[in-house]
């Protein structure tokens, strides 16, 4: 028996129901990506699942026994206990004893008896298991921990109760990229059915297996990964097109035919008169894609010095730690520049230094004339939650943008705000609906200089989409803060990474290009430490023995025939059908697919020792 089952379920909360008649089937040990429009229905999907909304219509069958685990999009601000209470809180019906014994103390005798009594000694053993296998200090306060931080804290109260189904809110927001890559490994790691919700493609199309999309109340199936899908919808969206086109031209036709007056009532065929009323409702009935956001940057401002920022063996720090230390760079109008490394690193420090807002405490710095510039910070602090979306754009009825005037109605039209949104308080906004503000805040004014900290956070695909497409033919300057890796490979031209220590390098290229340049100057770096600083130390060429020889011969061969390997078995086990076999089958394909990955990579690398 699957573990989920929907049979014509409907769930509305206006107009238009967020589920319509919707059907989905999800089996054992599949990792689904749910993905569609803000406010389409996902989060509500996930609430019908976790029990704690009920249809109105249609049925929700879930096999008996089920445990599930969620993680939620927002952080709660009132848990105010050290990391094992709360992650033992993950456990509706035990937690809380355990809780009051954590807080009481290991001598309070009667939390102990309380504990003993409801048998939780074993939900204690798996608070311990999950905060080692997290690195977590059990003791330390929820309150103190980095926003980061307190996500993976969330992740082992959603597995405390050892779940059958996972539910995954936006678990990547506000993580660093060598977070995300740690939740990556361990989610891929989990013989757990998944539910996950996720703007970042690169993590959706990581981990998926099959793709559903909540569209208009429907809920649309997609075998394979998120690049499987977007192939997939392509296709799907097209022959929507044009069915709707033969739909519309034939009942077009029929609206002239029972227009023809007189001659055509004396021969009029009832039946086909029924035919057009039923046309007419189910064109009445028909629920139009949601628009896309047409955003236009207003890059009103003149061209700034060729030579944009000029820094010099920069050195800052912060709350006496050292974030930076002899970092130097050159930025010329029209680099698109990304800067990546983990939270606190100091990623808002040198943007602060590079614009000019905060001096260095060491180096020199020199700023490009004429320079106009434009910031979207990441607390998104220039939203005012007292006034109207209308007003924290505009107090004016018209907007000037690239010479051009406009009813600011219709501005924020094309960020997909309606009129009575529109004038609805910012405090009542979405995280996806306060981005599209910020951004078409943002754009009202001129600039040849934009700033952006995390633009990407809560936006759907297609407005990610479109605001990646516009900073790619931006023609001014561009310094853009993101873990979105898809976004960074797609937009920047070089890329400056924090490598802790306070080492701070630039390297030409997207995050892919950051990775293997790393990767090959370690290789090359290390080497060159064990050298002697002379010239008779000087490396020469070596030949290599026989042996050596015929294992450089072979290796690509054996790289060849893994890759095969690799390919067969993720297409197996891309099929949700292999989900149905035994727990045992799935988890050994797990197994051997990663050591399988394990061996090619160190194939690679002893390929290139070798070569070298």
């Amino acid at each position: 028996m699957s573990l989920i089952n929907l049979k014509n379920v409907s769930v509305a909360f206006g107009a238009d129901p967020i589920l319509d008649q919707a059907n989905l089937i999800i089996e054992a040990n599949e990792r689904i990506g749910l993905i569609g429009r803000n406010g389409a229905g996902k989060s509500t999907l996930l609430r019908m699942i976790d029990g704690k909304l009920l249809p109105d219509d249609g049925e929700l069958l879930i096999r008996q026994g089920t445990v599930v685990g969620r993680l939620v999009q927002e952080v709660p601000s009132d848990l105010d206990f050290d990391i094992r209470s709360v992650v033992a809180l993950g456990d509706e019906a035990l937690g809380q004893a355990l809780a009051n014994y954590y807080l009481a103390g290991e001598s309070d005798i009667d939390t102990q008896t309380v504990v003993t009594e409801l048998e939780a000694w074993g939900l204690d053993v798996q608070v311990k298991t999950l905060c080692s296998r997290f690195d977590l200090d059990p003791e330390m306060q929820f309150s103190q921990l980095s926003g980061g931080m307190k996500r993976r804290v969330l992740m082992a109260r959603a597995l405390v109760k050892q779940p059958d189904i996972l539910l995954l809110d936006e678990p990547t927001n506000h993580l660093d990229i060598e977070t995300i890559l740690w939740l990556e490994t361990l989610l891929l790691g989990l013989n757990v059915t998944m539910i996950i919700i996720s703007h970042d493609r690169s993590f959706i199309d990581k981990l998926s297996t099959r793709i559903i999309e909540l569209d208009r109340g429907l809920i649309t199936s997609y075998p394979g990964n998120f690049q499987t899908y977007l192939e997939t919808k392509a296709k799907a969206m097209e022959d929507e097109d044009v069915v709707n086109a033969k739909f519309d031209k034939r009942l077009a036709q029929e609206e002239v035919w029972i227009r023809k007056g007189i001659q055509a009532r004396r021969t009029r065929n009832e039946g086909r008169v029924r035919a057009l009323k039923k046309m007419r409702d189910d064109r009445s009935q028909r629920r139009e894609r949601q628009g896309t956001a047409n955003i236009n940057l207003n890059a009103g401002g003149g061209k700034s010095g060729k030579v944009v920022i000029e820094a010099e063996n920069l050195h800052a720090s912060f709350d006496g730690r050292v974030v930076m230390r002899d970092f130097s760079c050159r930025i010329l109008r029209g680099d698109k520049v990304g800067i990546i490394g983990p939270n606190g690193c100091g990623k808002s420090t040198l943007i602060k230094i590079l614009t000019g807002e905060n001096q260095p405490h060491g180096g020199k710095i020199k700023i490009g004339t004429n320079l106009e510039i434009a910031y979207l910070d990441q607390h998104r602090s220039a939203i005012r939650d007292d006034l109207s979306v209308q007003d924290n754009v505009s107090g004016n009825n018209e907007i000037t943008i690239n010479g051009q005037t406009k009813h600011i109605m219709g501005y924020l039209q094309d960020f997909l705000f309606s009129p009575s949104r529109a004038r609805a308080p910012a405090a009542k906004l979405s995280g996806g609906e306060r981005n599209r503000l910020m951004l078409a805040k943002l754009f009202t004014q001129p600039f040849n200089f934009l700033v952006l900290d995390e633009p990407t956070n809560d936006l759907d695909y297609e407005t990610l989409e479109l605001l990646e497409q516009l900073l790619m033919d931006y023609t001014g300057t561009l310094l853009l803060v993101s873990h979105d890796r898809t976004f960074l490979d797609n937009v920047v031209t070089s890329t400056i990474a924090f490598e802790g220590d306070g080492e701070v390098h630039e390297y030409i290229g997207g995050y892919e290009d950051w990775l293997r340049q790393k990767r090959d100057n370690s290789r090359i770096a290390e080497p060159k430490k064990k050298q002697e600083p002379t010239v008779a130390a000087a490396p020469k060429a070596k030949k290599l023995s026989y042996n050596l020889q015929r294992e450089l011969e072979q290796l690509p061969k054996k790289i060849d025939q893994l890759e095969k390997k690799i390919e067969a078995l993720t297409m197996e086990m891309a099929k949700p059908e292999f989900y149905q076999q035994d727990k045992a089958i799935v988890s050994q394909a797990g197994a051997d697919l990663k050591e399988q990955q394990d061996q090619l990579d160190q194939h690679f690398v002893r390929w290139e020792e070798l070569e070298a």
